[in-house]
């Protein structure tokens, strides 16, 4: 099944590549599902064909992927029910905020990004996030974002310090979090505008050094 995967699926002009297709087309606007940053780049096996040879050409085990993902991915095995990764189209994480960042207060500022579990979800599910987390590297990756993210709109905040209290800060950072979390409530942007307007020493000044 291996090789039908890769003879008669995945390689151009095969049978079934217009399936390929369709499913390498159907994350919105072209994003990773697994890290929900990167553009997608090819097709991952969620359980992997090396070892589930089956489920190969199952268009239920193909996702939209990262080549940062897929890789990173490999083809790990999963062994507990803890280490299954986790499908991003049918693991309901529900709607409670779980993508949590902190501040870290000094200069340059920075934000550190992590899993909280909300009191819904059982053991299982919240060893599988955290693992899913750990293993892609999205809280390095998220910071990273971020950092850029803060280059962009530093200018901004430094005008709105200086006209009016820290309140006009965090009024412009509360509605950028409400915004972002409209489209993705637990997306690194929704989570650091959180964290950023949650912040006194933030809102007071903490945004403007490099």
């Amino acid at each position: 099944m291996e090789k039908v995967y890769t003879q008669r699926m995945a390689k151009t002009g095969a049978p079934a590549r217009d399936i390929y297709d369709e499913i390498f087309c159907s994350s919105p606007q072209g994003r990773c599902p697994l890290c929900g940053q990167r553009p997608v780049a090819t097709l991952d096996h969620h359980l992997p064909k090396a070892h589930y040879p089956a489920l190969a050409v199952a268009p239920l085990n193909l996702l939209p992927a990262c080549s940062d993902c897929n890789k990173t991915k490999l083809a790990s095995r999963p062994t507990r029910a803890e280490e299954v990764g986790l499908h991003p189209y049918y693991d309901d994480l529900g709607n409670e905020f779980w993508l949590k960042a902190q501040v870290i207060e000094r200069r340059p500022t920075a934000l550190r990004f992590s899993v909280a579990a909300p009191a819904s979800w059982n053991v299982v599910l919240t060893a599988r996030v955290e693992n899913h987390f750990r293993t892609l590297g999205l809280a390095s990756l998220y910071a990273s974002e971020a950092a850029e993210e803060l280059i962009n709109i530093r200018h901004q905040l430094i005008k709105l310090r200086a006209l009016d209290t820290a309140n006009a800060v965090r009024d412009e950072l509360e509605r950028r979090a409400q915004s972002c979390a409209l489209g993705r409530p637990n997306g690194w942007r929704a989570a650091a505008y959180r964290a950023w307007q949650a912040s006194n020493w933030f809102c007071e000044g903490g945004f403007a050094f490099a």
